[in-house]
């Protein structure tokens, strides 16, 4: 008699449990879905994209040996 009783509590248990996060997943989705439409509803219209001026010559040289330095430091540093 004991052991089924513990098992029908388990059972009713996970039954709790599995109730209890359903409501709250559902709560949530219904919550997400709710403020999507308010933001959609008063956001304002998109600011327009910028486009990126491409990166000049030197730049990319630059960066090329800033990043070489570092590397060479780097692994000359971890030698010790």
């Amino acid at each position: 008699m004991r052991d089924t009783q513990l098992l029908l509590d388990g059972l009713v248990l996970t039954g709790v449990g599995i109730g209890f996060v359903f409501v709250f997943l559902t709560l949530l989705v219904a919550s997400m879905t709710l403020m999507s439409l308010l933001l959609r509803r008063f956001a304002s219209d998109p600011l327009p994209l910028v486009t990126p001026k491409p990166a000049s010559p030197l730049c990319d040289t630059e960066l090329v040996a800033v990043i070489s330095t570092a590397v060479h430091r780097y692994r000359r540093h971890k030698r010790r």
